[in-house]
């Protein structure tokens, strides 16, 4: 009886938080089902693939938040008035017909939310697993990025060129196209890596949030031009291995490597080899790679 009535009283203090989670549930659970349909099945866009890290990126930021639960309601219930603003910019885009802007507007509202109820100190509190969801949600900013890629898209067909002519293939070179064997290979953006560029960059962060080393900038400029190097440097050998198999006629490991599960291996490696490296920062360098604290001089 006594725990039925604690179990009541808990409801009670917490009414208002259940109703918004079940408002956003309502409002927003389809479009997170379509989202993660689309990264599964790779019936999406290119552009919302880009986004694929959300896969685990909104988990991870439902189990931050969950964890901080305790401090939210330990907050002052403060309202800023932009958390109002957000709130309707959220609803206008949406009940929009744009696909971004109804996308977008579930980490605006979360935003809105915060500012409204916890004003600046529930921004900052959940700031974390609001910006993962917000990087998590699909839109075509990646689309914008694109041609700024085709540096990288001219530096990764060179680099698997110039391998490919050392293993003594008749390799020719042309912009960002690869031609083998009478067969060409184009190194899109996609190709490029710009989502596997995407993926390492967010996975760092959390790997960073979730071992403290978010605290150090040292350690958190090491990991992401660490991610980078890796991300480039996988997509050279990727690029080279798919351009030896289109180029010999060895079509199922092409597309096995290209399109099918093959490339999700591969990506899953690169994400192991990022775990290694911000383990092997905090367990053998974390003396070399902290700056010191205000406190000590």
């Amino acid at each position: 009886m006594q725990a039925n009535r604690k179990f009541i009283i808990a409801i009670e203090d917490n009414l208002l938080t259940l109703a918004i989670a079940a408002l956003i549930f309502l409002m927003y659970a389809s479009l997170i089902i379509y989202w993660y349909g689309g990264w599964l099945n790779k019936n999406i866009s290119i552009e919302h693939e880009y986004f694929s890290h959300g896969i685990i990126g909104l988990p991870f930021a439902s189990y931050i938040a969950w964890n901080n639960r305790q401090k939210w309601q330990n907050l002052a219930n403060i309202s800023h008035p932009l958390g109002a603003v957000l709130l309707g910019i959220a609803g206008v885009w949406y009940i929009s017909d744009i696909p971004d802007l109804i996308n977008l507007s579930f980490p605006v509202m979360l935003i809105g939310i915060c500012l409204w109820f916890k004003g600046i100190p529930g921004f900052k509190l959940m700031g974390m697993p609001l910006m993962f969801i917000f990087f998590a949600s699909p839109n075509h900013i990646p689309y914008l990025i694109e041609p700024y890629a085709l540096p990288l898209q001219k530096f990764i067909a060179g680099v698997a060129g110039f391998i490919l002519m050392h293993l003594h293939m008749n390799v020719t070179i042309e912009e960002i196209y690869i031609y083998v064997g009478g067969r060409i290979v184009e190194v899109a953006p996609h190709c490029a890596g710009l989502k596997m560029l995407f993926t390492s960059l967010y996975v760092s962060l959390m790997l960073l949030y979730q071992t403290g080393a978010i605290r150090s900038r040292a350690k958190i400029t090491f990991l992401l031009i660490s991610a980078v190097l890796l991300s480039v440097s996988a997509n050279i050998l990727r690029n080279t291995m798919l351009t030896i198999f289109y180029g010999t006629g060895q079509d199922e490991v092409f597309y096995w490597l290209h399109d099918g599960w093959g490339g999700d291996i591969y990506s899953a490696c690169m994400l192991v080899l990022l775990i290694l490296i911000i383990n092997w920062v905090d367990n053998s360098f974390t003396n070399l790679l902290d700056f010191p604290d205000q406190s000590d001089t």
